[in-house]
């Protein structure tokens, strides 16, 4: 009889070993499940966001006096946003050395801090000595305060792209140009923009 109750037991510890081996395996997929879920929610929301932005100004596609500096300026800025929105870090990185997908020519970005208008990131190679300076204080060589107009637009609704038109150095030459920049506020920290030359 004395292995008849030595067998419920062993059978019991096997039981629980099985129990404690499956709601491991179960923690373990729902940890990689929530890991899967939280990249899709920041891939699901740069999509969004970009569509929104996209589908916010219908009127731009409208314009037939735009160059195609522009329409790459708007498409760069949309790719901006989603990158900022997925890892801001590194989005700010890529966009102050200025190569990659976020510089075509004289297209660069440019990005602020929301709440104290400083630069977190400029690709323009010849304006670098602006990161950490306040957008506010800038104005174009005819005296124009476009810092406060880029300032402004940074503080307006996420899904709104303003234009603002100044005069400003270019990357491939420290001569001053016509320019006009597309700004959108990226999100409660930060703003950022893409401009093209006239």
């Amino acid at each position: 009889m004395g292995r008849l109750r030595d067998a419920p037991k062993s059978q019991d510890k096997s039981g629980k070993n099985a129990a404690a081996s499956a709601c491991a395996t179960r923690k373990s997929q729902k940890n990689a499940q929530s890991r899967g879920n939280d990249m899709l929610r920041k891939i699901i929301i740069a999509a969004a966001s970009g569509l929104v932005l996209a589908l916010s100004s219908g009127a731009f596609a409208q314009q037939s006096d735009r160059s195609p500096d522009a329409y790459k300026a708007r498409a760069m800025l949309l790719n901006v946003v989603a990158e900022v929105k997925i890892n801001r870090e590194q989005a700010f990185e890529m966009f102050n050395q200025g190569g990659g997908r976020f510089k075509d020519g004289d297209l660069y970005v440019f990005c602020t801090d929301a709440k104290n208008g400083k630069f977190v990131a400029m690709g323009n190679a010849n304006a670098k000595e602006l990161l950490g300076q306040d957008v506010r204080t800038l104005k174009d060589p005819s005296g124009k305060a476009f810092g406060q107009e880029i300032y402004d637009a940074g503080q307006k609704p996420e899904d709104e792209i303003t234009e603002v038109s100044y005069v400003f150095v270019k990357p491939s030459d420290p001569k001053s140009a016509a320019k006009t920049s597309f700004v959108t506020k990226v999100d409660d920290d930060y703003a950022c923009g893409v401009g093209y030359y006239k």
